[in-house]
């Protein structure tokens, strides 16, 4: 028997692929289904099911493609959602053969209502692992605001209740010998508190996961909704995708893989009101781009923030990217349900300089350099992009919090005619930040290369007493 966590670092995800005696299952596939396919070309194996945990909001599922593509049969959990595609709604304990292994569907309601794990039975019958989806992570559990976006009589309180006791009914009356692999690790909002290992023994989890400690039902529900912001606003449509359907992948990459010379270019820009996505690293994005470009580096967390500052699934979108990645981008877009790249810049942001069409840019200044600007003006103002609980556990003293994740009333705290330096981290949000409002006409922000960090390191700026986050998300 074979067990594989597939994961991706960008969405914080793991898909599984599982196989015995020629027959095999997927878990929460990626939407790029070709690699499961050819890892079971390779092997001589047929995909005979593709599991799914729940109905995820975090990205777009492949099991429609992977169904098609292979014949294999989509099962759920427990549901009365009307699909858009067919697929098998299992019952609680029901169980599915897979070559000599077996599997058995534990339904586990809390983070969603369909929410389910996958008990793992190997060839000698004896129960090897479970996969937990969003219902139990490394160090966490999912959290329970989510399905309410989708279903209006649920509260997050309901669902709390929900998920206390699948976790104490379902979950930890199972072996502690079980090794669980959830959906997600750290980085995900689809939990607050995840550790970066991406799978344990069931029994350390019961010993170190504060969810899984001694504690009544209204002391759960008050620890799992604690610190909970709200979720990212993609998070509705990517489930609704998920539960509905959606276009081939492959027609997706069609549409959106199309070289446009500079002219044609800038004509689709002009005649679609498409987006302008440039996916370069950040200092590279500042020293020239396509004006009006927003920047969103491929190299971080890519499908995590174009989420969060798109709202709209069906935008538009004209790609800029390093040479050579652009269905990688077109790909990653996908992921997270961003279905209309309509073609991108061939030869890069260098056919375009070529072009002789108009190019922008953003100044970008080291913390050393602000440091003697301030020296000369005490009074400059310094915009912190970073999370609200990142700035309070620390921050550079006298500087204003203007977080990136809710941008549109971030915008509202800044004078256009005043000069901002602007920095998060390290410097990946602060470029997102500064190229959103300089396409929307706010030409005085100045970027802090290397974020926070610097500045901190620097040790040329009063930095606030650190402080415990109260909230990780």
């Amino acid at each position: 028997m074979k067990i594989e966590q597939i994961y991706t670092g960008c969405l914080a995800q793991g898909a599984y692929y599982i196989e015995s005696d020629g027959e095999a299952a997927v878990i929460d596939p990626l939407r790029e289904v070709q690699p499961y396919i050819e890892k079971a070309d390779r092997r001589n194996a047929k995909i005979k099911y593709v599991f799914e945990t729940h109905f995820h909001a975090d990205f777009v599922s492949g099991h429609i493609d992977l169904a098609k593509k292979t014949g294999a049969e989509i099962v759920y959990g427990p549901t009365d959602m009307k699909l858009g595609f067919a697929a098998h709604i299992a019952q609680d304990g029901e169980e599915f053969q897979i070559g000599k292994a077996k599997i058995k569907l534990i339904h586990t309601p809390g983070h969603t209502m369909e929410s389910s794990c996958y008990l793992l039975f190997n060839e000698e019958g004896n129960a090897e692992a479970i996969f937990t989806g969003d219902t139990l992570f490394i160090g966490d559990v999912g959290r329970p605001d989510l399905a309410q976006k989708v279903v209006a009589d649920l509260t997050q309180e309901i669902l709390a209740g929900h998920l206390y006791d699948s976790l104490r009914n379902k979950i930890m009356p199972l072996s502690d010998g079980l090794t669980v692999y959830p959906a997600h690790g750290a980085g995900s909002a689809c939990g607050k508190n995840m550790s970066k290992e991406t799978s344990d023994s069931l029994g350390n989890q019961k010993k170190t996961n504060y969810a899984l400690q001694e504690m009544t039902k209204e002391q759960f529900i008050k620890e799992v909704i604690t610190g909970l912001t709200p979720p990212p606003a993609y998070f509705p449509q990517n489930v609704m995708m998920n539960i509905e359907g959606y276009d081939s992948i492959d027609t997706v990459i069609e549409r959106g893989v199309k070289p446009l010379t500079p002219v044609e270019f800038e004509a689709a820009a002009n005649e679609t009101g498409a987006l302008i996505l440039d996916t370069r690293a950040p200092q590279v994005f500042a020293k020239g781009f396509v004006p009006n470009s927003v920047n969103i580096g491929i190299d971080g967390s890519f499908a995590v923030w174009v989420g969060a500052m798109i709202p709209d699934l069906k935008q538009e979108i004209l790609v800029v990217a390093e040479e050579g990645r652009e269905e990688e981008v077109i790909t990653r877009l996908a992921r997270v349900g961003y279905d209309y790249a309509i073609g991108y810049l061939d030869g890069g942001i260098e056919s375009w300089k070529q072009s002789g069409l108009e190019i922008d840019q953003i100044k970008s200044i080291s913390a050393d350099e602000l440091s003697e600007i301030q020296k000369s003006n005490p009074d400059i103002s310094i915009l912190d992009v970073r999370k609200e609980s990142e700035f309070q556990s620390e921050h550079v003293q006298d500087a204003e919090n203007a977080p990136l994740d809710y941008i549109n009333e971030s915008m509202a705290k800044i004078d256009k005619d005043k000069t901002y330096y602007v920095h998060c981290a390290g410097g990946y949000r602060s470029m997102v930040f500064n190229s959103i409002l300089r396409a929307r006409g706010y030409d005085n922000l100045i970027d802090i290369n290397g974020g926070f960090k610097d500045l901190k390191e620097s040790e040329k700026f009063k930095v606030s007493d650190f402080v415990c986050p109260t909230t990780l998300l």
